[in-house]
C-alpha cells in the first residue's frame, strides 16, 4: 500500500446530494480530499459544501461521464441510479465502489435476496411474482410482505398483508413476496470492507420506526441484547458483505425473533441512517471509514466510545415550504445533544430534514433525552409569498 499521496488525496466523485453525500464530503475534507457531486438539484445539501457540482439526473450518461473521468474514484449515495454507464466506465479502469456490477445486483432487491440465499445467508422464505393476484399470494400463504423490486426506500415499496382480507392493499409494481418475520427488534450492523478483502463492522444497533410511515425514529446504539446475540448479528452482518464481495460501508439490517434466530432483512450499498451516530460516537465514524475503504486507505478503529441515541428530525406532517425549526435552543441546552440539519431548501411531511444524535454514559438516559428532543424541534414549512 503506496503511504505517500499529493494534496488533495484524491478528487472524489459522489453520485447524489441528499444528505449523505453532504456528510460525505465533510469526512472527505477532513481526509484531505476534494469532492464531485452529482444531483439534480442545484445547491443540494452536499453541493453546498463540495467544491464542485454537476447538475444532472442520475440516469444522465453523459454527465454520469463526467463526473467519473474527472475523478480518481467515484461512489454514490443512493442506489436509483442506472448502472449500464457505470459498468462501462468500470470496464475501460475506471474506478467505482461499490462496484457498478455489486449495484446492479442489489438496487434490485429481488436478485440482491436470491443472492442472500445462493450464499446460505439466513433471510426471510420469498418468491419473485410475476403476476400480482389474490390466487398467487394466497398460494404463498398469510400473513406475507410484498416489496417493490426497485425504488422502495424509508418505508416506500414495502405492503404488509396479514390475510386475504388486507389483499386491496398490494403494491401494482414488479415485486416479490416473502413470509413476515414476527421480529421482537430490528437490529442493524455497519459492515466496512476493502478492496484488499480486510473487513471490520460496528456495534450493533436497534431501531425504532414510526408506525404508519415506517421511517426510522429513534436507533440505540449499542443494541440492548444479549451479547452473544450482538457476537452472532455482527458475524451474519460480516459474512454477508464477504459474500457480495462489498467494498465501502454497507448497512446491513436483522430481525431478531423472540427466539433469539437472526436473519437479513435488506442491505443497504452505501453509508446508512443507522450509522449516523458514528460521527460523536466512534473513534471513525462510518462516512471516513467509507472513504478509506473506497480510496484503498486502511480501515479505521470501529470502537464506540459513548453510548449514543439517534433521532431524525423529521418534516412537519402538516406543512410544507421553506424550513423553520423551532425548539433548536431548548435542544441544544441538554447536555450531550448533537443536531445535524441537512440544509434542505424545502420541507415536506415526513421528509429527512437532519438527526439529533445524544450521547450519555446510561443508554436509557441518552433515549429519554431524544424523546425530549423530539417533543421540542419540529420543522414546518413556511409557503413562498
Amino acid at each position: 500500500m503506496k503511504d505517500q499521496f499529493p494534496v488533495p488525496v484524491a478528487r472524489v466523485g459522489i453520485i447524489g446530494g441528499g444528505q449523505l453525500g453532504r456528510m460525505l464530503v465533510a469526512a472527505a475534507k477532513r481526509l484531505g480530499c476534494t469532492c464531485v457531486v452529482l444531483d439534480p438539484l442545484p445547491r443540494c445539501p452536499a453541493g453546498q459544501l463540495a467544491g464542485r457540482q454537476i447538475v444532472a439526473t442520475y440516469d444522465d450518461a453523459d454527465k454520469v461521464r463526467e463526473l467519473v473521468e474527472a475523478c480518481d474514484v467515484t461512489t454514490f449515495e443512493l442506489e436509483a441510479i442506472d448502472t449500464a454507464v457505470l459498468k462501462e466506465l468500470a470496464n475501460s479502469g475506471h474506478r467505482i465502489r461499490p462496484t457498478p456490477d455489486l449495484l446492479a445486483i442489489i438496487q434490485d432487491k429481488l436478485t440482491q435476496k436470491e443472492l442472500l440465499r445462493d450464499a446460505n445467508i439466513a433471510t426471510a422464505e420469498f418468491v419473485g411474482v410475476d403476476q400480482i393476484s389474490p390466487e398467487v399470494f394466497a398460494e404463498f400463504g398469510y400473513p406475507l410482505v410484498q416489496k417493490a423490486r426497485r425504488g422502495g426506500y424509508d418505508g416506500r415499496g414495502v405492503a404488509i398483508l396479514h390475510a386475504a382480507s388486507d389483499f386491496d392493499k398490494h403494491l401494482p409494481v414488479p415485486s416479490y413476496i416473502e413470509r413476515f418475520v414476527p421480529a421482537e427488534k430490528e437490529l442493524a450492523v455497519l459492515v466496512a470492507r476493502g478492496d484488499d478483502g480486510v473487513s471490520c463492522c460496528y456495534p450493533v444497533v436497534e431501531m425504532d420506526f414510526r408506525e404508519g410511515e415506517n421511517v426510522l425514529d429513534i436507533l440505540l446504539a449499542p443494541a440492548e441484547i444479549d451479547p452473544s446475540v450482538a457476537e452472532a448479528a455482527q458475524v451474519l452482518a460480516t459474512r454477508t458483505i464477504e459474500a457480495m464481495q462489498g467494498v465501502g460501508v454497507f448497512g446491513v439490517e436483522l430481525f431478531l425473533t423472540a427466539d433469539g434466530e437472526l436473519s437479513v432483512n435488506e442491505v443497504a450499498p452505501r453509508t446508512h441512517n443507522s450509522g449516523h451516530h458514528t460521527i460523536e460516537a466512534c473513534i471513525t465514524d462510518q462516512f471516513e471509514q467509507h472513504l478509506r475503504a473506497v480510496i484503498g486507505l486502511p480501515l479505521g478503529s470501529t470502537e464506540q466510545l459513548s453510548p449514543a441515541a439517534m433521532l431524525n428530525l423529521l418534516g412537519d406532517p402538516d406543512s410544507q415550504g421553506h424550513p423553520v425549526v423551532s425548539g433548536l435552543a431548548a435542544a441544544l441546552s441538554i447536555p450531550g445533544v448533537c443536531v445535524h440539519l441537512y440544509g434542505k431548501d424545502k420541507t415536506t411531511p415526513y421528509r429527512k430534514m437532519g438527526h439529533v444524535t445524544v450521547l450519555d454514559r446510561d443508554i436509557h438516559a441518552a433515549r429519554d433525552k431524544a424523546e425530549q428532543v423530539r417533543e421540542l424541534i419540529t420543522i414546518t414549512g413556511e409557503e413562498a409569498s
